[in-house]
């Protein structure tokens, strides 16, 4: 089993920067990929972006340029952040962190994030 736990999210204006941190837990050996996902009040919930073990890493193309997925320093998997930088209204969402561990998936309970004047 791996738990996750996203923090950071809040309350941002328009144009600015927030940071979401994913805190994985339990057996996080073996994890094969993570990955940030959000959902929009009355929309599907879509990826936003994901990396590997080996540290490659990837995005939904309607998120590059504005977001930075990252690991911690030691290259676990411990925590992965989110950078989000020029924040609109459209980016109100949910943000969920997932794993990927032996072809299952574990999700956590994800973070609100409300970008308004």
């Amino acid at each position: 089993q791996v738990q996750l736990v996203e923090s950071g999210g809040g309350l941002v204006q328009p144009g600015g920067s927030l940071r979401l941190s994913c805190a994985a837990s339990g057996s996080i050996l073996g994890i094969s990929d993570m990955g940030w996902y959000r959902q929009a009040p009355g929309k599907q919930r879509e990826l936003v972006g994901s990396i590997t073990s080996g540290g490659s890493i990837s995005y939904a193309d309607s998120m590059k340029g504005r977001f930075t997925i990252s690991r911690s320093r030691d290259n676990a998997w411990n925590t992965v952040d989110l950078q989000m930088t020029i924040l609109k209204p459209d980016d109100t969402a949910v943000y969920y962190c997932k794993s990927r561990r032996y072809g299952v998936d574990y999700w956590g309970k994800g973070t609100l994030v409300t970008v308004s004047s």
